[in-house]
């Protein structure tokens, strides 16, 4: 019953020598209070509502004009048992259960397995789908760092970090600054609501991470007062995160090869100098150094930069997988795109040989591949014949000499 009230206590969340008293001094409004942060649920909820319509409104026809269509989807036989595994057991059987699908449906292991191939390709998400995604985060990012380095750029810690602690914690807190907070926090809110049913990708788990990580960060810092840094470290993220919606779009139309692939370059580059670069020696260095000019360490001191160490591990690991696409980019060795939009279930072939991705132009490859493999043996083989028919014509006319 007594640990609630523990909770706020001073020494967690005020550097020694400041009390609650001191943040007093501070008017109700230009003072933030925990329970502002419950203003990000109606927002949470009011972006899923205004997702819903940018998504069924504004996202198709721009999908149209970058050329954005849907990959050809061929349709599965009915098969009410085989439906059953597939939605109550598991995608994807393994040798002994085909053996027993094959007793129960009275299909060969081929078909069971061809099946399966094309129900699972059924339920992979459209072009379209994964285009209006990220229009709607583009879109978002674009507007939040559009509002956010308005509210910033003639702020004095923008240029100077050693201001993000002139006076802490006893800080006003302009509303440009909490609305953006708010509407920050209810964005990341709604992708976590939004995120069982968004395209599934490689990292997955990582983007679990990353929005609990985002949302606790963001209420600590709120309640904290940690709120010049915590504007600072929303900034320097959405300046990568609109390059790569943006390149994302491109890649899902036709025809914007080389613009997305220009700006996958400089998103890149982008990303490495602000996530690995500046935000380690310039908001980690403030908020572990800089600030100790102003006042002694404490518990919500430790917690602050214990998040802002787990948001750099999260940079490092997608700048690893980053470089590594870079590398493949340059080497030519790319086939596919292998960006961050792509789904954890890699495309599968069907059973005519085409693969989903390709729209049968493998298929196509591969058989011209074929034929001129199969024109080389036969010329081989014809010549082969004429030089044993010569070699015989002139041995018999030997004999008969």
């Amino acid at each position: 019953m007594d640990l609630l009230p523990d909770i706020w206590k001073q020494d967690y969340w005020l550097p020694p020598g400041v009390t609650w008293e001191d943040m007093d001094k501070l008017s109700d409004s230009s003072r933030p209070q925990p329970l502002d942060l419950l203003m990000s649920l109606p927002l949470a909820l009011g972006f899923l509502v205004l997702r819903c319509m940018f998504e069924r409104c504004c996202a198709p026809p721009m999908g149209r004009c970058l050329g954005v269509k849907n990959r050809p989807v061929r349709a599965v036989a009915p098969s009410p048992k085989l439906e059953s595994f597939y939605t109550g057991q598991s995608r994807h059987p393994t040798q002994s259960q085909i053996a027993s699908l094959m007793e129960l449906s009275g299909k060969s292991q081929r078909q069971i397995e061809t099946w399966f191939r094309l129900r699972r390709s059924q339920d992979r998400p459209s072009q379209t789908k994964k285009f209006s995604e990220a229009a709607w985060r583009f879109f978002f990012y674009l507007t939040s760092f559009m509002g956010g380095l308005l509210c910033l750029i003639d702020r004095p810690w923008f240029w100077d970090l050693r201001e993000c602690w002139r006076q802490y914690p006893v800080q006003p807190v302009e509303r440009a600054h909490y609305w953006y907070y708010m509407l920050e926090l209810g964005f990341y809110g709604s992708l976590l609501l939004r995120i069982s049913v968004d395209v599934k990708r490689k990292d997955f788990k990582e983007q679990v991470i990353h929005h609990l990580a985002t949302m606790f960060l963001l209420s600590f810092s709120y309640c904290a007062n940690y709120i010049r840094v915590g504007t600072l470290v929303m900034l320097l993220h959405d300046v990568s995160d609109i390059l790569l919606e943006s390149a994302k779009m491109l890649n899902y139309g036709t025809g914007w090869r080389k613009v997305c692939d220009a700006l996958f370059v400089v998103f890149a580059v982008v990303f490495l100098v602000t996530r690995l670069v500046i935000f380690p020696c310039k908001i980690i260095h403030t908020t572990l150094v800089l600030s100790m000019e102003t006042f002694q360490p404490f518990f919500g001191y430790y917690f602050f930069n214990v998040l802002l160490m787990i948001l750099q591990a999260l940079h490092v690991f997608w700048a690893t997988l980053i470089l590594r696409m870079v590398s493949k980019f340059l080497k030519g060795e790319m086939d596919k795109d292998e960006r961050s939009d792509e789904e954890s279930e890699p495309e599968e072939p069907i059973e005519d040989g085409s693969t989903e991705g390709d729209g049968g132009h493998s298929w196509k490859r591969n058989k011209d591949s074929m034929n001129n493999k199969l024109s080389m043996l036969t010329n081989n083989c014809v010549l082969n014949n004429l030089t044993n028919h010569r070699a015989t014509v002139a041995e018999r006319m030997r004999k008969a000499q």
